[in-house]
């Protein structure tokens, strides 16, 4: 049986580590071994959680490991997640049983969908996207790599999402528009028009309120 090892062992990484005690690989594919996490006090004061093995920079990839990174930020997701495959890992994607993911949808390495995730049909997903819960995409959304959609997020329907995106809580993109590369769109905003790349926006219509 191989070795799932979680990215992070903060409150996002405790989280996934439930998350992945209820997904259906859990003891059939894989059984958690720990956390990497350059914190070695992370979980001091918290029970029933497996142990940090240590930093992810110096461990040693072991045959049978598979990764799964529990960062939600998605500079840091690409560091580590990079700094694991350089030396050869595996990623697994973790699919929680009570989400939704409708006929034609497409999603490539490292995904994080939680529980009541629901996903329409025929969309497309890059690499390490993470859908929290309650997250809702509307059909024929496609989103690239190292998305981070946060819980009770909506998608509209036809929606473009570039790479290195966050969408916060609460956040409504609406149907058709294209949010560029290096976004990050504020909780609770609700996106009516196109912005260019690397803005953070924010509020009901959506404004600009920082530019990389």
């Amino acid at each position: 049986m191989k070795s799932l090892i979680v990215i992070g062992a903060r409150g996002y990484g405790r989280e996934v580590y439930h998350l992945a005690t209820q997904c259906k690989e859990y003891k059939t594919e894989w059984d958690i071994r720990g956390f990497l996490d350059d914190h070695s006090e992370a979980l001091t004061g918290y029970t029933g959680y497996p142990p940090i093995i240590g930093p992810v920079e110096t461990y040693e990839i072991q045959p049978g490991d598979l990764f799964v990174c529990a960062l939600g930020d998605v500079i840091y997701k690409h560091k580590y997640v990079t700094s694991i495959k350089d030396r050869g890992g595996y990623f697994t994607s973790l699919v929680h049983p009570a989400s939704i993911i409708s006929p034609n949808t497409e999603y490539g390495e490292g995904i994080i969908i939680c529980q009541f995730v629901n996903i329409s049909c025929d969309c497309r997903f890059g690499n390490f996207v993470t859908f929290q819960p309650f997250t809702e995409i509307g059909h024929d959304v496609t989103i690239g790599d190292y998305g981070q959609l946060n819980v009770n997020s909506f998608v509209g329907g036809f929606v473009k999402i570039g790479n290195f995106v966050t969408i916060h809580t609460g956040a409504k993109v609406l149907p058709r528009l294209n949010i560029r590369d290096h976004s990050v769109i504020g909780a609770g905003s609700v996106v009516t028009k196109n912005f260019p790349e690397g803005c953070t926006v924010f509020g009901n219509p959506a404004k600009v309120i920082f530019t990389e």
